[in-house]
């Protein structure tokens, strides 16, 4: 069922939020510098920058290493256990410092924290974390924290029936000046029998269009070159609010703002619409580049994971997006060893990563999450085997990259000048128009500029190249 409007935190509670943060920097017996670590998807890393940007206006600076904040903050992942295993054996580690230096604080938040239970595992596992809430309470974190220091006890809050909500204007404090995030859009829908996402981060939730172009306006008279459009799904945008843009008309709209770059992702292949291809085709700033998730070639396993499209649909998609963006740069998500897979249908994943050619892919051993329909499902596969056929696959995508790559020697690209080299700082680093990272010899002059650059070689994940203006 469609809402009439996006639901909003109402401003007098973000006000709020403010004034406790001001209160906090007023204490004198504080933490006075932090180290956010950050695991998981670039929703994640965006939150993060609300973090410090909440940090900041609570009078902490950042430390210069994890060891020496007096405070640490694990925004942690829970998509795959992997994420989730890194994340608490590094709270783990703190335990030790902690018995070193008592006045150091601890939190840990995140989509982790969203999953049933997990509060209750934090008190009794983790008795030297000081404070531990979820995604959806984020924006509180100034109060939690204020609960913690002056009352002395350790606060744990998750909320889940706030899911629904959008807190606006909240400080940021973005990691590159050049480059910045947008969330455009919170949650998903689609409940893949694997997935956990939908479980932790909620119904989909679509911001306020004006809200968002607003945010990219004030970005590009900030100085940005580039933003990321950020959603669970992008292309359902908008679907959930009555008389608010589609996907593609934001995206044309954003077009129109002028800011020399714009990405988005995650796309789900079953919301592709010929719409958006065009908008793609016809727009001056949006990237050329699309990071669309098949998660596998087989349609029995496409329809067990719940992805409600066929291989024969995702084919025809790119079939069209090529037609219409002859340069597009394809990259993936692949899943192998997901429940009941066999050989045969393994090997149509390997046919279609070689039918498509992607420029890269993500690939992963399915990992189950408790909650989710997968993880019950019998015939679960061997490791063994699993991390048999994710070579097999890696070295497939592998020889694809390294063709894909030679191809665009030669070509001249437009690189968005991030870094210097930390051996060499006359060797100058940054992304193509295809998210691609670019060496070439420059000065540092050059950070923050988009320049031009001809391809010389290609390695196994980067280009190099000579600038040629």
């Amino acid at each position: 069922m469609k809402r009439t409007q996006a639901i909003e935190l109402p401003a007098e509670e973000i006000a709020r939020q403010k004034e406790v943060m001001r209160e906090f920097a007023a204490l004198a017996d504080r933490p006075k510098t932090y180290c956010v670590v950050t695991y998981g998807c670039q929703m994640n890393a965006h939150d993060s920058e609300k973090l410090e940007g909440m940090l900041h206006e609570m009078g902490m600076t950042s430390a210069a290493s994890r060891e020496s904040a007096d405070f640490v903050i694990f925004n942690t992942c829970c998509v795959r256990d992997n994420a989730q295993r890194r994340a608490l054996g590094n709270v783990v580690w703190l335990k030790e410092l902690k018995k070193e230096r008592p006045e150091l604080m601890v939190a840990v938040c995140g989509c982790m924290m969203q999953q049933p239970g997990m509060g209750e595992q934090i008190l009794r596992q983790y008795p030297f974390v000081d404070v531990a809430f979820g995604t959806h309470n984020l924006y509180r974190f100034a109060e939690l924290m204020l609960r913690a220091v002056t009352s002395r006890r350790r606060v744990v809050e998750v909320i889940r029936e706030d899911e629904g909500s959008i807190p606006e204007d909240l400080p940021v404090l973005r990691s590159s000046p050049y480059h910045a995030y947008i969330t455009i859009m919170y949650g998903c829908n689609n409940f893949c029998s694997y997935c956990i996402v939908p479980y932790v981060r909620g119904r989909e939730r679509s911001r306020a269009s004006a809200r968002i172009l607003e945010e990219a306006r004030a970005l590009k008279a900030d100085g940005v070159k580039e933003i990321m459009l950020l959603g669970q799904n992008v292309n359902s945008y908008g679907l959930d609010v009555e008389g608010e843009l589609s996907f593609a008309q934001l995206l044309e709209k954003l077009d129109e703002v002028g800011i020399e770059r714009i990405r988005f992702m995650t796309s789900h292949p079953k919301d592709i619409s010929d719409e958006l291809i065009e908008v793609m085709a016809k727009g001056k700033h949006i990237c050329h580049a699309l990071h669309l998730p098949v998660q596998h070639g087989n349609n029995r396993v496409l329809q067990s994971m719940n992805r409600r499209y066929t291989r024969e649909r995702y084919l025809e998609r790119v079939a069209r997006l090529r037609e219409r963006v002859p340069d597009i740069s394809l990259t993936t998500d692949l899943i192998v060893g997901y429940p009941g897979e066999t050989e045969e249908e393994f090997e149509d994943t390997c046919s279609l990563v070689r039918e498509i050619g992607y420029d890269s892919a993500f690939t992963f051993i399915y990992s189950p999450r408790v909650g989710t329909r997968a993880a019950d499902m019998p015939d679960q596969i061997p490791e063994e085997v699993s991390s048999r056929r994710i070579q097999k696959l890696i070295a497939i995508q592998k020889e694809i990259t390294h063709e894909r790559y030679a191809a665009y020697i030669g070509q001249v690209h437009s690189v968005l000048v991030e870094e210097a080299s930390k051996r060499d700082e006359t060797q100058m680093a940054g992304k193509n128009e295809y998210n691609i990272t670019v060496n070439f010899p420059g000065s540092r002059e050059l950070i923050g500029q988009i320049v031009r650059v001809r391809i010389t070689s290609a390695g196994e994940s980067t280009l190099r190249g000579e600038r040629i203006d």
